[in-house]
């Protein structure tokens, strides 16, 4: 009787090895693929012209999400993605910096842990390729305590730093060890050095080595691209297959995308258009901006080729049809100026050292490429090689965006909402499929607990941890229901809460909450805040407690939500001033939310400022500098330039610079435009310091070192600033 009990016992427990056996070998591999900086329309089965026949197949044999939304800008997007919180609740509210509140740590924090840390103890491998961005301890002899191998990942293949040049990646570590990408034994490819290649390249390594010596365990990978955050740059086969593609401007490109959107069911007929950003009959050199967009095509293009590796090293080697791969963005595409101003010029040869190949490169922006030849910006060269350094602008930014308002920073639907395409043969079967419910990158660590058989921690060594916020996407893979009450944003002072078909949205800084049927009207285009007063109401109540329950509040940059920033500058709209003039900011125009006039007469030229106000945080600069008039706007936490593209007339002028209120700057001589450049949106908040005309006494607010005394010879200036 006895040794009958002892057989059924053992039958029992072989029984249950057995089916955890098999539990675990049904579990399926995770790769989650994130690209930098595109838009909602850029990729072809999302309407885009851009050739990504990949990513076509992923979603032709998958789903694609509709109302897919990210968190507005690269290092909070990622602190969500990967730690399932809200980004102020991983301690990454703005960016790497220490703004030395819970939510502003710049980092992530103690109280998250990230979906390789939670996911590796339920037995999966863990791997990382690509871009990091969520720690402040990016050079060597800092501390690596938030780098990607003690954040939960085996072995990594990551710059630690948020951009950088494709050709000679800036902070570059394999695991815990800066490397140089010319002696780096583990990677030497057959072509060139190119980042987004090299990204590609360890994720198939990883997944070769995982099959050799780990084939029974699951594994989870986060393959962040670079890919298309500026620098515009990209191997010339690549760009020659774009070239003449965007001669026609922005207009074409975007009704075209727009058409093929609503053909393809992703957005509705009725919506309207947004409007487009930028005249292109006023581009002054058409063949210079069509290249910028031609150069981030096809970096797009090589991103797709990469993917496609991915996807076949799977099939090789028989993993493909149980690994979910999700792909997204970060956010939408990008309006920043970075490299735009002013004109570069290249030289006939290299004037500067080559670097040996086991230099380590610091700079996100490098000084020289490896062969010598200084980096350049600006208009006079051509964007693409490895020694330059631009971006792709406004008007292509509002392409990527196709159909939606604003870009990357704004939570208004271009900065936020984005593809996510589902791939995943084994359990998705609705080939083709829209997914119309919306969806967050908060959701992702929801959805790998569900699916790694996991369990999210209440500690992490001694800390406690903040329960996730998100919800597990399965659900709508099967076409189900997401069981949840809303989904919020905030980023520098731009905010939103998403709830059923409503949206409530404001943009920084005049604050104004916009209300929006995202069912009817969800390129935010008909504001219903006064017809629907007590729905928006109650939405501003939800997200103010939202806020201040998960460390939005207080903002670092402005007074606490609610209170009014302290009146600081004079209610007087035109000041008449000389040199020499200093106004205390006090008595200094009022700049916030401002549109803003500055007049000068310069009756000898010279090097130096000829007015500016405020500092090194925000204000404006009018100066000339080795040889060149400036118009310098500090605001949003970001320094914009508009530089002469002519040389300054020898005899005395006048010198006009205007900043609209929606960034756009002007430079004028004699009546003559001969510079432009945006900026993002007007002065947003009261600079503390104060005017100076001829001298910047205070902190910089350009490129120069105070006090930058003006040289010649100023007459009147004047300043006008009104609404």
């Amino acid at each position: 009787m006895m040794l009958r009990h002892i057989s059924m016992l053992l039958f029992c427990c072989a029984v249950l090895v057995l089916a955890s056996a098999t539990s675990a070998a049904e579990r399926p591999n995770i790769i989650i693929i994130l690209s930098d900086d595109m838009g909602f329309s850029d990729l072809g089965c999302y309407g885009g012209e851009i050739h990504t026949p990949n990513l076509d197949r992923l979603a032709s044999e998958g789903l694609r999400f509709t109302q897919f939304y990210n968190c507005a800008r690269c290092c909070p997007s990622r602190a969500c993605l990967l730690s399932g919180l809200y980004p102020h609740q991983a301690g990454v509210g703005h960016m790497t910096e220490d703004r030395h509140l819970e939510g502003y740590q710049g980092e992530l924090g103690p109280h998250c842990v990230t979906i390789a840390q939670v996911v590796g103890p339920a037995g999966y491998s863990t791997y990382m390729a690509g871009k990091w961005h969520v720690t402040r301890n990016t050079a060597p002899g800092k501390p690596d305590y938030d780098w990607p191998m003690q954040r939960g990942f085996q072995h990594c293949y990551s710059t630690l730093i948020g951009a950088g040049s494709f050709f000679d990646p800036a902070r570059l570590v394999r695991d815990n060890t800066f490397i140089s990408p010319f002696n780096d034994p583990q990677y030497t490819p057959k072509q060139a050095y190119y980042y987004t290649d090299a990204i590609a390249g360890n994720a198939c390594r990883y997944i070769d080595q995982h099959c050799q010596s780990d084939r029974d365990k699951p594994f989870f990978m986060y393959v962040a691209f670079t890919a298309a955050h500026w620098p515009m740059q990209a191997p010339a086969e690549e760009i020659a297959k774009y070239k003449g593609k965007y001669d026609g401007g922005y207009e074409p490109i975007r009704r075209a995308r727009f058409e093929r959107l609503k053909q393809m069911g992703l957005i509705n007929p009725k919506w309207d258009l947004s409007p487009q950003a930028e005249d292109w009959s006023r581009v002054r050199d058409k063949q210079w901006e069509a290249r910028c967009m031609e150069v981030y095509a096809a970096m797009v293009d090589r991103m797709d080729q990469g993917i496609g590796r991915i996807v076949e090293t799977l099939s090789h080697n028989g993993k493909l049809d149980n690994t979910l791969l999700l792909f997204m963005e970060d956010n939408g595409g990008n309006y920043e100026p970075m490299g735009r101003n002013g004109r570069g010029q290249r030289q006939a040869q290299p004037s500067l050292p080559p670097l040996p190949a086991d230099y380590i490169q610091p700079d996100m922006i490098p000084k020289q490429t490896r062969d010598g030849w200084p980096v350049l910006q600006g208009s006079g060269v051509l964007p693409g090689t490895a020694d330059t350094y631009i971006a792709y602008g406004r008007g292509w930014g509002n392409v990527s965006n196709t159909p939606f308002r604003e870009y990357k920073h704004f939570v208004h639907e271009g900065g936020i909402s984005t593809p996510l395409i589902v791939h995943w043969p084994a359990h998705v079967k609705q080939h083709g499929a829209l997914v119309q419910q919306p969806a967050h990158l908060v959701d992702l660590m929801a959805t790998c607990i569900d699916l790694a058989g996991a369990e999210y921690p209440r500690t992490h060594g001694n800390n406690e941890i903040t329960p996730m916020q998100g919800r597990s996407l399965v659900t709508a893979f099967d076409g189900k229901p997401i069981d949840r009450d809303a989904i919020y944003w905030e980023h520098e002072g731009n905010r939103a809460i998403r709830q059923g078909k409503w949206k409530l949205v404001a943009k920084y800084p005049s604050g104004k909450w916009e209300l929006y049927d995202m069912e009817a009207d969800r390129t935010e285009m008909h504001d219903l805040s006064a017809q629907n007063a007590q729905e928006a109401e109650q939405l501003r109540l939800k997200w103010e407690a939202w806020a201040g329950r998960t460390h939005v509040l207080p903002w670092p940059w402005t007074p606490p939500y609610g209170q009014k920033e302290p009146v600081i500058g004079s209610d007087q709209k035109h000041f008449e001033l000389k040199s020499g003039d200093n106004l205390p900011a006090p008595r200094a125009p009022r700049l916030t939310g401002q549109v803003v006039l500055i007049s000068a007469e310069v009756l000898k030229t010279g090097e130096g400022v000829i007015v500016a106000q405020g500092g090194s945080a925000v204000g404006f600069s009018l100066y000339v500098k080795e040889g060149q008039l400036c118009f310098a706007v500090r605001s949003h936490d970001e320094l914009t330039i508009a530089e002469s593209k002519e040389a300054l007339p020898l005899m005395p002028f006048q010198v006009e610079a205007r900043l609209a209120a929606d960034g756009t700057m002007t430079l004028r001589v004699n009546g003559k435009e001969v510079g432009s450049a945006h900026a993002m949106g007007s002065i947003d908040r009261a600079p503390r310091d104060g005017l100076q005309v001829g001298r910047d006494s205070n902190g910089a607010v350009g490129p120069y070192q105070a006090p930058f005394a003006f040289q010649g010879q100023i007459g009147k200036v004047s300043i006008d600033v009104g609404s």
